[in-house]
C-alpha cells in the first residue's frame, strides 16, 4: 500500500537539496516554482514517515506482547493510530487542483427579482468582503454597476492571498465552489404586506490568470471606448473613458468604465478577460477527462440553483452536498468556513471514491 509515495519522498528530498543551493534562488521563479512544490510534498512525506513508523511500531508491540501485557494493550492503539494515519495519507494523496494557489476575479450579478436582487447582490458582496478580511485576503473592486435603489446590478471583485500559502488555502481552492446561482428567501423593505419573495443572484469565479497563463493575440481584440455611466466622480458621463473588449475567436466581452483613465480601464478589462479565457480553457480541459469531470462538486452549468438563504428562519442551505444551519446572519456576516468546508469535504470524498 502506498508504494508510489516512495517516488515522491525521492522528489522531495532532491528538492530539499535543490533549495539548499544558493544559485538556485538567483532564478527567483523557480524557486518559487520548486518551493512551493516542496511545501504541496512536505505534509505528504511526514505522514508518510509517521505511518510507516507506526506500522513498525504495532509489529513490535505484538511480538512483545507475546511475553509482556503492557505491550499486548499498546497494539490496539497503535492499530488505531495507524488507521488515522492511513486516511489521511488517502486525503492526502487526493489529485489536486493545479489552480488552487491561484487569486480569483470574483463577479455578482442581480438576477431575477429586480431591485431585490441587486441588493442581495450587495449582501452577497459584503458576505465574501468580511470573508476575505478574515482569513487575511486582499480585496479590489474591479468594476461595479450600482442600481438605484442601492446594491449592485454587477460588480466584480479581485481576491488575493497574502503571503506563504498553506496547500489547499488558496484562494480558488475555498472560493471554487461558490460559482452558481444564489437564491435568497425573505420579506423586501418595500413589501408592505409582509410576504416572502425569492430572488437570486449569480456569482461567477474565475482563477485570476497571470499572462503567461493565456496568449492572446492583440490582432483577436475589438477594443470599444464609451462614456462611463452611473454614480461616479468628474470623468462619468464627460468622457470616453470606459473600455469594452471583445475577443473576436470566443465571443467573449469584459468591460470596465471604474477607473478614471480609459488605460487604467483597458487594463482592468484585459484581467478579467484574461480570466474567463482561463476558465473556458479549463472546462474544455475538464469535458475532455470525464472522470476528473465526474468527480467535481463545482458544476460548469451554473444555472443551477447551489444556496439557499431563507431569512425568515436565519437557514443556510447548499443543495448540492446536503449542508444547513441556522446562522445565516453570522454566514453573512463573513463566517463562511462551514459552508465551504463542507463542500471541500464532498468534492475530496467524491475523489477519493473515484480513485
Amino acid at each position: 500500500m502506498f508504494e508510489a509515495v516512495e517516488e515522491l519522498v525521492a522528489e522531495h528530498a532532491d528538492l530539499e537539496k535543490k533549495l539548499a543551493d544558493p544559485s538556485v534562488h538567483a532564478d527567483q521563479a523557480n524557486a518559487r516554482k520548486l518551493n512551493k512544490r516542496y511545501a504541496e510534498l512536505t505534509p505528504i512525506v511526514a505522514t508518510y514517515r509517521s505511518w510507516k513508523q507506526t506500522g513498525d511500531d504495532v509489529e513490535t508491540a505484538r511480538e512483545l506482547g507475546a511475553d509482556d501485557p503492557d505491550f499486548a494493550a499498546e497494539v490496539k492503539d497503535l492499530e488505531k493510530q495507524r488507521e488515522e494515519l492511513t486516511e489521511k495519507l488517502r486525503l492526502l494523496l487526493v489529485p489536486r487542483d493545479p489552480s488552487d494557489d491561484k487569486d480569483v476575479i470574483l463577479e455578482i450579478k442581480a438576477g431575477a427579482g429586480g431591485d431585490e436582487s441587486a441588493l442581495f447582490a450587495g449582501d452577497l458582496l459584503r458576505m465574501y468582503l468580511r470573508y476575505a478580511e478574515r482569513v487575511g485576503w486582499k480585496t479590489e473592486i474591479i468594476d461595479a454597476t450600482e442600481s438605484e435603489l442601492g446594491g449592485y446590478k454587477d460588480v466584480q471583485v479581485a481576491v488575493k492571498a497574502r503571503g506563504q500559502i498553506e496547500p489547499g488555502q488558496g484562494v480558488w481552492a475555498r472560493l471554487k465552489y461558490e460559482g452558481g446561482v444564489h437564491r435568497v428567501q425573505r420579506v423586501p423593505a418595500t413589501e408592505s404586506q409582509g410576504r416572502i419573495h425569492t430572488s437570486a443572484a449569480g456569482v461567477l469565479v474565475t482563477p485570476e490568470a497571470e499572462e503567461v497563463d493565456v496568449e492572446i493575440n492583440p490582432n483577436d481584440l475589438r477594443i470599444d471606448v464609451y462614456r462611463s455611466s452611473g454614480p461616479g466622480g468628474q470623468s462619468v458621463n464627460t468622457t470616453d473613458s470606459a473600455v469594452r473588449i471583445t475577443h473576436l475567436p470566443t465571443g467573449v466581452v469584459a468591460s470596465c468604465q471604474n477607473e478614471k483613465s480609459q488605460l487604467q480601464n483597458k487594463e482592468q478589462a484585459l484581467r478579467i478577460l484574461r480570466s474567463r479565457l482561463l476558465a473556458i480553457a479549463q472546462e474544455e480541459a475538464e469535458r475532455e477527462a470525464a472522470d476528473a469531470r465526474r468527480s467535481q462538486v463545482r458544476t460548469v452549468d451554473r444555472s443551477e440553483k447551489i444556496r439557499t438563504y431563507n431569512f425568515p428562519e436565519n437557514r443556510i442551505s447548499d443543495h448540492r452536498v446536503g449542508f444547513k444551519a441556522y446562522n445565516l446572519d453570522q454566514v453573512l456576516d463573513g463566517d463562511l468556513d462551514a459552508v465551504i468546508q463542507a463542500c471541500v469535504d464532498a468534492d475530496s470524498a467524491a475523489k477519493l471514491a473515484a480513485a
